[in-house]
């Protein structure tokens, strides 16, 4: 076979080529990486804002990895009888995310709280990234008398949920509000804890919200 060489360049068409199909292939898996970067995202709640948005938006710094990622706080489904450890429900159990379980934002102080009024009804909303197929959501607050000086445990929460809304295996849209009433007899400082369990995984998702009662 005949290689003829570009005088130009002092390369001949079958190194050009060969570069091309590297440059091709480089590009391929560049887009395939990106493509699986995307399909990582997944959900959190702005409504009342959670310790991830809190983190992402710049409210609270030094956050960590969290700051770039709120979508991510994914954990085992099954709370409260699974899911993650005591101590680790606001990261669902990821070191990386590790700074939301403290019951201090990072460098000290209080979280930032909503304010809402119990027995009222109040708007939940969900951002999501990716829409996976859904079981339900379901929404947990602190007992009265929490202890707040740890990071959250079951034994701080009323464990039967105030508020759940099924979803029958349906794809939430990008953005999802619903609207329940908030239990009364609650005052002072509170975390709510909202959880969106996914049908076809192991999985839910976790966002822990500092409220005032």
């Amino acid at each position: 076979m005949r290689i003829r060489t570009d005088p130009r360049t002092k390369t001949s068409t079958h190194e050009r080529a060969k570069w091309y199909a590297v440059g091709v292939g480089l590009a391929t898996t560049g887009a395939l990486v990106l493509s699986s970067g995307a399909a990582t995202g997944h959900g959190y709640t702005d409504l009342p804002v959670s310790r991830q948005k809190l983190c992402q938006n710049g409210t609270v710094t030094n956050c960590g990895d969290i700051q770039w990622e709120p979508q991510s706080v994914e954990g085992p489904k099954g709370f409260p009888g699974s899911g993650p450890a005591d101590g680790q429900i606001c990261s669902a159990g990821h070191s990386r995310f590790g700074r939301l379980n403290s019951p201090t934002k990072p460098g000290g102080g209080a979280w930032p709280t909503t304010k809402v009024t119990g027995g009222q009804n109040y708007t939940f909303r969900w951002q999501f990234t990716a829409m996976h197929a859904t079981t339900d959501f379901k929404y947990y607050v602190t007992k009265p008398g929490w202890n707040q000086n740890h990071a959250l445990a079951r034994s701080d929460l009323n464990l039967t949920p105030f508020f759940t809304v099924p979803y029958n295996g349906q794809r939430p849209p990008a953005t999802l509000s619903h609207t329940g009433r908030l239990p009364a007899g609650l005052s002072g400082h509170h975390v709510i804890l909202a959880v969106w369990t996914v049908a076809d995984t192991g999985n839910a998702f976790y966002a822990c919200s500092d409220v005032t009662f």
